[in-house]
């Protein structure tokens, strides 16, 4: 092997670091902010199983396997979302499947996991929670999958007119800068930037990949200013609109 393929190699191997330390610091606030929209799109259009008196007893089986869950018992947790997602009420049948898919993350079966969230991706009549699917399987695919896998999921995200635009947006600069494509990866996080509707903690990790980009040498130019932009050290700091949770809460 000659030396200018083992530096080739190198850097990769050192910008795919990067790129894993930049998405485990910020990968909870992308998926809280996936979720706040699905939940704020659910109240307005009034979906019933986000109520406790028509789903009571599912209700209550959900928050026990998630007890379970927490308590390190996973086995036991996956068996009681088993039983809700067979038999439970309303809409608590969807989200056991959707735990059931964090599961099987939480265990290192990220396979597994992005097969049950293509799955409910694919079976979903409710568009918000399809497109909710699609997010959480290219969140996992960003670290673990290419540049196709999560264009596959998200790409059609990234239109103007999708209310997931931007998350969709940032999961493709993460997988474009992994994947080597720089300018796409800049051109993504440049077009949340310039999102009238983007946070202002949004803007600040925006910011703060494409200092990251400029700092290694990927990038030529300064990132674009913007008068809502904080410094980019701020964006480790959570925001209220942006809980860091990693799927759809049943209230």
């Amino acid at each position: 092997m000659s030396n200018e393929n083992i530096f080739r190699e190198i850097d990769e191997e050192l910008r795919s670091d990067r790129m894993r330390a930049l998405w485990r610091r910020f990968a909870p606030f992308v998926i809280g902010g996936a979720v706040a929209i699905v939940v704020l799109v659910a109240v307005n259009e009034g979906w019933s199983w986000y109520t406790r008196s028509q789903s009571s007893q599912s209700s209550q089986e959900l928050y026990a396997a998630l007890d379970t869950a927490g308590r390190g018992d996973l086995a036991g947790a996956q068996a009681q979302l088993d039983q809700l997602a067979a038999n439970g009420s309303g809409g608590y049948p969807v989200l056991a499947e959707f735990r059931k898919a964090a599961l099987l993350a939480e265990q290192g079966d990220n396979a597994g996991a992005v097969a049950a969230y293509d799955g409910l991706a694919n079976n979903q009549s409710n568009a918000r929670l399809r497109e909710l699917a699609m997010i959480l399987a290219a969140h996992i695919l960003v670290d673990d999958g290419t540049l196709a896998d999560v264009e596959a999921r998200v790409g059609t995200l990234a239109t103007d007119d999708s209310a997931m635009r931007r998350v969709a947006r940032e999961l493709l600069g993460l997988a474009q800068y992994k994947a080597g494509d720089f300018a796409a990866a800049e051109a993504s996080f440049q077009a949340v930037l310039d999102d009238p509707l983007a946070t202002s903690s949004l803007r600040n990790r925006m910011a703060f990949y494409m200092a990251q980009m400029l700092s290694a040498g990927t990038v030529t130019a300064e990132p674009a200013s913007d008068a809502d932009v904080a410094p980019a050290a701020d964006a480790a700091e959570p925001a209220a609109t942006e809980p860091a949770v990693d799927e759809p809460v049943a209230e």
